[in-house]
């Protein structure tokens, strides 16, 4: 019998033309997203009551025992008595001026949301108005000597402007201008901070109490540089303010064209992934940053432009990651 070929169908493999494409995944920004949960999470009302009652309960028993304390000790040793009445006078009255600290603080905040809606409605007013508007702004910085030359200058500028916008203009444009600057560095310098602390510290947790603290410090310094100051509670109220602005705008997200800007086209993906996320997480504090400035400025950003991300971003990392790049080749 003759021999025959013998066809054996075979299935046809797929080109690796037709792979997909492997997706070029950002890091996921962990450190900022914890911030942002623990600075963002608001307790229910059955929370808050709770709290409230235990506070008062601590407070009411602490109260009754220090009582007993200083009446016994009064009854058994009159000197030690003294001393220990002594002390509890210094204790209440230093709580007593960390309260008022606490509360200068807040109306201080409150005058700065105050002026910068004082300031939008008098864009649209009479020039009087505005000029009310200006005046309150200067009041605001008239005993920092650094802004001194400013003020000169702003009122040297203002002679013969008889528009309101260009009256409001002006006054952002001589004040504003030199306390945004500080600004910008405050937020360079939190952005580097948390950049290397993540992209250099291996530990559990570390890189979010490290951008935890320097997002809480930067909100206080931006605070503190546009007139406002913030003391312990009032930094961590002004933080979750900024934190629910972000997510009220949409803007805690990371866009691949930021990141693209930051990273100079392909720094994430020859350094290792603890430098990305280094970047992620500097580049969201600088979002960060950008958003206290908004909530902290008596003035709306008018005549002086927004600061960009991706511009503060790239000054805060020149030479850090140049530095890590130059070691990894």
């Amino acid at each position: 019998m003759p021999r025959k070929p013998v066809l054996i169908d075979l299935e046809t493999a797929p080109s690796p033309a037709e792979a997909p494409p492997v997706p070029d995944a950002l890091p996921a920004p962990g450190a900022m997203r914890g911030v942002a949960v623990a600075a963002g999470a608001r307790g229910t009302v059955l929370g808050r009551l709770a709290r409230w009652v235990f506070g008062a309960f601590a407070s009411f028993v602490l109260s009754v025992a220090l009582w007993d304390f200083v009446t016994g000790l009064l009854a058994t040793n009159t000197v030690l008595g003294s001393v220990a009445l002594g002390l509890t006078a210094a204790a209440v009255l230093m709580l007593s001026l960390l309260a008022w600290r606490e509360l200068a603080a807040y109306s201080r905040l409150a005058r700065l949301d105050h002026l910068r809606i004082r300031v939008e409605k008098a864009a649209a007013a009479p020039l009087r108005e505005a000029q009310a508007a200006a005046s309150a702004v200067e009041a605001l910085y008239a005993a920092r000597p650094d802004l001194a030359w400013a003020r000169a200058r702003v009122k040297d500028r203002r002679e013969g402007v008889l528009d309101a916008d260009a009256w409001l203009s002006l006054t952002e444009a001589g004040l504003m201008g030199p306390l945004d600057q500080a600004a910008r560095r405050e937020i360079e310098g939190a952005a580097r901070q948390v950049a290397t602390v993540t992209a250099l510290v291996p530990l559990a947790l570390a890189d979010v109490a490290m951008a935890l603290f320097a997002n809480l410090r930067m909100v206080r310094r931006l605070a503190e540089i546009y007139g406002g100051r913030s003391g312990a509670f009032g930094g961590w109220r002004l933080l979750r303010r900024v934190f629910s602005h972000l997510v009220a705008t949409g803007a805690l997200a990371l866009t691949d064209d930021l990141i693209g800007s930051v990273a100079g086209g392909g720094i994430v993906s020859r350094l290792s992934r603890r430098f990305g996320e280094g970047v992620v997480n500097g580049a969201l504090t600088a979002r960060v940053g950008v958003a206290a400035m908004e909530v902290c400025r008596p003035m709306p950003f008018v005549a002086l432009p927004r600061p960009k991300v991706s511009n503060l971003v790239s000054r805060a990392l020149t030479g850090v990651f140049d530095r890590a790049d130059a070691k990894e080749s």
